[in-house]
């Protein structure tokens, strides 16, 4: 196997002043020796991932890194800036800046290499020798862990025995490279094996305090394992015994059990869900983002220690610590950013019901006629032989699937807020937001005060003896009866008054005003492309067509909505046939699949080039989607069907209107994107892909819809 760093892959004097300038002097130092075979494209897949979540730390150390269908072999470059770039850590720029690049199907033993690297930056000595480094092929060594003695080596990073001091400096390259092969699952093989004898551990282990941590971060190359060693250094400072779960894209080796039966305490350190998390439930839980274990492990290890001496049942997420399903920021998340993920947790797991539950009724319409609503029930009356037959059974299933809208939105915001414990008040509340009338806003606001009630609960200090029917018996219990009292007595009912107000006022638009609402969902449609501004819009519009009857007002909205959602792509595509040259090469090919996912109504296609163009592509769509929009309210283009794009067109009302306002706002989008790019002096795509919020929608965990 080549050398993942070269000399040629050193710069010790990088004069870049930006972390786009820095990647991108550093990548072209990785295209020049083949390592990247699309540079444009390599920097689009960086800046996605620090879209998500900047990745410079404490010490003045910069990360960025990918995963990307662009390099050819798992590479590292190392800068050195005199000034200082700034990367996002809290401690100010960062002066050790490591491009990591690993291939989209990097094999175990690569990623192993990669995230022993990540581990030795929590190793002052490594970084101090990084700084005093005089030439690159010295730098190089060092990194790969064949430098001199005399440049204060130490043990291997990989070499889980060694990891318990750190007297010398680094040779985390050669060590994990041997270290890989003897790994079942992945790289976290040697956390299990720090950990293995817990009992052993200081002793007859009488009086030490155990921990067992999981660190896990999106591309799962670097911040996983940094946390990981941060968290098992501060364990040992504090004379806490710390056994960590790494999560890495190279899979991930269980802890044994026994280990985790032992632990007095979790930490959670992590930015996506952490697999098989029952496994820790009825222990105290420290829950934070993957930075703050890098950052601030003294006090995650205290704070676990205080929950545990406190007694606090565990199983639920703390407040402020967004959605199980999509665990994004740090504490420091404001109300309005918390309040967003719980919402996208509840929208996120009801969209399957839209989509299946809205295109059968659709089909039901299609093969039986709009008096299909009327029709008995099939477990009355059904003939195999009759198409109306078929079309009312469709019909009812579609029915059947659109009553679990409400109870799943709800049901999925308390789970978002407070874990499983919210699911029971949640669908219970949700249900009752139908049974009043209430609709989608009763739905919302049920799911909110369940996982409030349910946080309220789990903050109490319950007894020894009861916490083990807390979760099956007392929450569900307490919680359902709150939520049920709140919802039929004491503000279900004005909900349900300001629903029909609300359905009155949309089946009233007319004229201006319903070209204005066309125009503004189109611009929420592609502002974002698949994000929350496009999940916002694209709700209201299948929340008005999810009923049995939806009035014509709301099928207008939603033949908008899925207009203006095909234009980013759409536009794409077009742009990249008709003026080809203006983009890399690795966006013409995307433009070709921007043909069939805008043409299926998935906004998200046009991401590559938003992330890659931000100022000009991101605009441009939003203008198209607006002239779509208005243009489709104003034809009066109908949809019964909340999903399918051109494919359900003969469901559509005023098809052919409908598809002259489709091909208007692409063919504006595409024409001022072409314009805006000809007039620039850059070159394509010379976008450092900053992170905005077209580059964090392309990162961020959502369903394959437009919404």
């Amino acid at each position: 196997m080549s050398d993942m760093i070269t000399a040629d892959l050193v710069d010790l004097d990088l004069s870049a002043d930006t972390k786009e300038a820095a990647a991108r002097a550093l990548a072209e130092r990785m295209v020049a020796l083949g390592r990247v075979t699309d540079l444009d494209g390599f920097l689009a897949d960086v800046a996605a991932r620090e879209a998500q979540m900047p990745t410079g730390l404490d010490g003045g150390i910069g990360i960025p890194h990918c995963r990307s269908a662009h390099v050819t072999e798992p590479t590292l470059a190392f800068g050195r800036s005199a000034a200082g770039i700034d990367f996002g850590a809290a401690d100010g720029p960062a002066d050790l800046i490591f491009l990591i690049a690993a291939p989209a199907g990097a094999d175990d033993a690569h990623l192993t290499i990669l995230s022993s690297l990540a581990r030795q930056l929590m190793n002052a000595d490594f970084t101090a020798a990084l700084r005093a480094a005089d030439d690159p092929a010295s730098a190089a060594a060092l990194i790969r862990g064949d430098a001199p003695a005399d440049t204060g080596a130490v043990a291997p990073a990989g070499d889980s025995a060694a990891r318990g001091t750190h007297d010398s400096a680094a040779s985390p390259v050669a060590a994990s490279s041997g270290a890989a092969a003897d790994t079942t699952d992945g790289a976290a093989a040697d956390a299990t094996a720090a950990g293995g004898d817990v009992a052993g551990a200081g002793g007859d282990g009488a009086g030490v305090f155990r921990i067992v941590a999981v660190t896990s971060c999106p591309t799962g190359i670097a911040h996983t394992y940094m946390a990981a060693e941060s968290l098992e250094n501060a364990g040992r400072a504090a004379g806490v015994e710390v056994v960590v779960e790494t999560q890495g894209s190279a899979g991930f080796t269980r802890l044994d059990p026994a280990v985790i039966a032992a632990a007095d305490a979790v930490i959670f350190a992590h930015d996506v869900p952490v697999r098989e998390k029952d496994r820790f439930a009825g222990k105290p839980v420290v829950d934070v983002g993957v930075k703050a274990g890098i950052n601030r492990p003294a006090e995650l290890i205290a704070e676990a220690r205080e929950k545990a001496a406190r007694g606090e049942m565990t199983g639920a997420a703390p407040a402020g610590r967004g959605t199980p399903v999509e665990r994004a920021g740090d504490s420091g998340d404001g109300y309005g950013t918390k309040l967003r993920k719980w919402l996208m947790s509840g929208v996120s797991y009801m969209v399957p019901f839209v989509a299946a539950g809205g295109l059968l009724i659709a089909l039901g319409f299609a093969i039986g006629g709009y008096e299909i609503n009327k029709a008995p029930s099939v477990m009355d009356h059904f003939v195999w032989t009759q198409a109306d037959s078929w079309g009312a059974l469709l019909f009812q299933i579609g029915g059947v699937a659109f009553g679990f809208l409400v109870p799943v939105l709800a049901g999925y915001i308390a789970y978002g807020m407070a874990d499983r414990p919210g699911l029971v008040p949640g669908f219970v509340g949700g249900a009752i937001s139908v049974t009043i009338n209430a609709g989608f806003l009763g739905g919302l606001a049920a799911g909110l005060i369940a996982g409030g009630v349910v946080m309220a609960i789990q903050r109490l200090n319950i007894p020894a003896a009861l916490r083990g029917i807390m979760p099956v018996v007392v929450i569900p219990l307490v919680s359902s009866a709150i939520v049920g009292f709140l919802m039929f007595v004491v503000i279900g009912k004005p909900i349900a008054e300001a629903q029909k107000g609300m359905t009155d006022w949309l089946n009233g638009l007319s004229g201006a005003n319903a070209l204005l609402l066309g125009a503004l969902l189109g611009l929420m449609m592609c502002f974002d492309l698949g994000g929350p501004v496009n999940k916002v819009a694209y709700t209201f519009a299948t929340a008005g067509i999810a009923v049995a009857d939806p009035s014509d007002s709301a099928m207008k909205i939603m033949a908008a909505v899925m207009a203006a959602g095909m234009v980013p792509p759409l536009a794409m595509a077009l742009a990249t046939t008709v003026r080809g040259k203006l983009f890399t090469r690795t966006e013409r090919e995307n433009g070709k699949a921007a043909w069939v996912l805008g043409a299926s109504f998935i906004s998200e296609g046009a991401i590559p080039f938003a992330a890659a163009d931000p100022l000009r592509v991101i605009p441009a769509s939003m203008v198209g989607g607006a002239v779509t929009g208005a243009l489709s309210m104003a034809f009066g283009a109908t949809l019964r069907a909340p999903h399918g794009g051109v494919f359900v067109v003969p469901l559509i009302g005023n098809p052919l209107p409908y598809l002259v306002a489709l091909a208007a706002g692409v063919c504006v989008t595409a024409a001022l994107v072409i314009v805006l790019k000809s007039l620039s002096k850059e070159a394509p795509a010379g976008a450092t892909g900053q992170a905005v919020e077209g580059a964090a929608a392309a990162a961020e965990p959502k369903q394959s819809v437009a919404a």
